[in-house]
């Protein structure tokens, strides 16, 4: 989820705030919302030419070559609250269903209209506390799936691992669910369970009981590692780009330089992105100038983004750690560091989460998370679906992780030590 801060006008929709959502993001993290429960609907493919629509039918079907009779949507209205066996209807549910249904209409996974509440939820998990299980979900091959558990969770408690499939939620099949829909179904008050039906790529089925809590990230975490030959390494963790997380990344740098460290070891692993600003300030630490990120618009060409500096560890001899769970924003650091040869990528294939949100708020608390672009790295190479291939590809397996093993971790080490 990529952000700027909105201007308010005082009737008007506030300005948007650019999201790069984080796996399908939809940046989407059960949380107590999911920092990424962006992926509003079950993902389908985009036309592949004019005149074409998704599915079996190569051209639209006749009802969509009319135009828009809004008289219909009236009558629906009234007849719903002529028959409905609910009745009395409450009309601003009805309003608000219906604006999630035009933005479903997009058939964009991505793209999600959020109510006041459900608004307010994401905003304040973006503050970084919330009640959730702590994992970030999204949607792959049209699979409910977890892009992240987030360090310490209960979700990481309960091995939870990026990658693994949600196949039913308290008994409730998870086939062609809307991923807002799966969040409601998995947060809830602190204390109490869900019961997630689970499918990892190397196992069978099982049942998964998580109690709900209240999840705090530590968004930077650091420590001094020493090398069999004395050299010192700065490890750092990023566990998403907040709004301050360059600010953290710098003092915690300046702290392990004066400890002595002459190298980083950069853990973006199981990160589902943040901020863009943020983004491109921690990648400018290594390029001093250049395209960090380019964006594509439809129907027109690249924009770039540029390093604003200072390039103060572009001589730093630094390792870059991903995995499955390393998307959106940290593609994007993992990218251009990877372009400009200005890091050693070690670890497993990105999500591959590299689609464009813009967050657009309304005066009601309401807003509307809109695809509206695509990332790629400075060289060009798409982000989107496809994912960052590492250097050198090491793989943690549920074995490693559950022996408190990590190979990736003793690599990115050896490397640091002048290991081949």
């Amino acid at each position: 989820m990529i952000f700027t801060s909105p201007t308010v006008p005082s009737l008007e929709p506030r300005p948007t705030r650019r999201a790069i959502p984080s796996t399908l993001t939809v940046i989407l993290v059960i949380l107590a919302f999911g920092l990424g429960v962006w992926v509003a609907q079950k993902p389908v493919e985009p036309p592949s030419g004019s005149g074409q629509v998704t599915g079996t039918h190569e051209e639209p079907p006749l009802y969509l070559t009319r135009d828009v009779d809004f008289d219909l949507f009236w009558e629906v209205w009234d007849y719903l609250h002529r028959n409905a066996f609910s009745r009395p209807l409450t009309d601003t549910k009805l309003f608000y269903g219906a604006l999630r249904g035009l933005v479903a209409g997009l058939d964009d996974p991505y793209s999600i209209f959020m109510d006041p509440e459900l608004a307010r939820e994401f905003n304040n998990e973006l503050e970084g506390t919330f009640d959730g299980i702590g994992a970030e979900i999204g949607i792959r091959s049209n699979n409910l799936v977890v892009v992240a558990p987030l360090p310490g969770t209960p979700a990481e408690q309960a091995g939870l691992k990026a990658g693994d499939r949600v196949l039913a939620i308290d008994g409730v099949d998870t086939t062609g669910m809307a991923v807002d829909y799966a969040v409601t179904l998995i947060r809830g008050q602190r204390g109490t369970s869900v019961v997630l039906t689970m499918l990892s790529n190397d196992g069978e089925p099982r049942e998964v009981s998580i109690v709900r809590s209240q999840i705090t990230i530590q968004v930077v975490e650091s420590e001094l590692r020493q090398l069999p030959g004395g050299q010192q390494v700065g490890y750092i963790k990023l566990a998403q780009f907040a709004q301050d997380t360059d600010q953290r990344f710098r003092a915690a740098w300046q702290d392990l330089k004066a400890q002595g460290a002459n190298a980083i070891i950069l853990d973006l692993r199981n990160n589902p992105g943040g901020f863009l600003d943020q983004a491109i300030a921690l990648a400018s630490h290594w390029a001093a100038e250049g395209v960090v990120v380019k964006e594509q618009l439809p129907e027109q060409g690249f924009q770039d983004y540029h390093s604003v500096g200072p390039g103060d560890l572009a001589e730093v001899p630094t390792v870059v750690l991903v995995n499955g769970g390393s998307a959106s924003a940290s593609e994007i650091v993992t990218g251009a560091l990877q372009d400009w040869q200005l890091a050693t990528v070690v670890g497993e294939k990105t999500f591959g989460k590299g689609s464009v949100q813009d967050l657009q708020e309304f005066p009601d608390g309401s807003a509307v998370k809109l695809t509206i672009a695509k990332w790629f790295t400075p060289k060009e190479r798409s982000i989107d679906q496809t994912g960052l291939t590492p250097d050198i590809v090491v793989e943690r397996t549920r074995e490693d992780i559950e022996a408190d093993k990590d190979p990736q971790l003793e690599r990115a080490m050896e490397l640091l030590g002048g290991g081949n």
